[in-house]
């Protein structure tokens, strides 16, 4: 690699490269997505608890399938990772 000393006072070499995105940001943007849709599949009703709905809607009814109802979203949001584990692993 050349450096200033040997190309002499006058010249002086810039190397400019277009940085690119790092990979993890990709992954945070699609983590923001699927908060984003978790945030709309978990929904609080009348009683006060959250009920977790399914992603697709039905062909036939064009409603959401309803995957249960919990006193506490936590409780919704655990249970809907045990769902995308089983649809994935299962």
């Amino acid at each position: 690699m050349k450096t200033a000393e040997d190309a002499g006072d006058t010249e002086v070499f810039l190397i400019t490269l277009r940085p690119r995105r790092p990979l993890r940001f990709w992954f945070r943007r699609q983590l923001v997505r699927e908060i984003r849709l978790l945030r709309l599949m978990i929904r609080q009703i009348k009683s006060g608890e959250f009920r977790l709905y399914s992603k697709k809607k039905d062909a036939k009814t064009g409603k959401r399938k309803n995957l249960g109802t919990f006193s506490t979203r936590k409780a919704a949001e655990k249970h809907e990772r045990a769902v995308q584990y089983f649809k994935r692993a299962g």
